[in-house]
């Protein structure tokens, strides 16, 4: 039996500029540099697969490997790690 992972949060590249709040109740909003909410909508997760449909109707996918949230071209990490992550970096 597989379970269905949490992924309720918020999950951002590595450079911040792409943000993405899953929210528990089955709902996203994603920003764009300035632009909040450039994309909205809803998703489900079966095991660690996530299908999205946006309020246009278009649909994408993404996969949680390792805790890391692989979004169609994007990887996204949990806020925090994302955080260490960039500041690792400047190290």
């Amino acid at each position: 039996m597989t379970s269905d992972i949490d992924v309720a949060g918020m999950w951002v590249t590595a450079d911040g500029h792409i943000r993405q709040e899953l929210r528990t109740d089955g709902r996203y909003d994603e920003a764009r540099g300035g632009r909040r909410s450039a994309y909205t909508g809803r998703y489900t997760v079966t095991g660690n697969h996530l299908d999205y449909v946006d309020d246009t109707g278009f649909t994408a996918t993404g996969d949680i490997r390792d805790g890391v949230l692989y979004h169609e071209h994007l990887v996204l990490y949990r806020e925090s790690s994302a955080a260490d992550d960039r500041g690792q970096a400047r190290r």
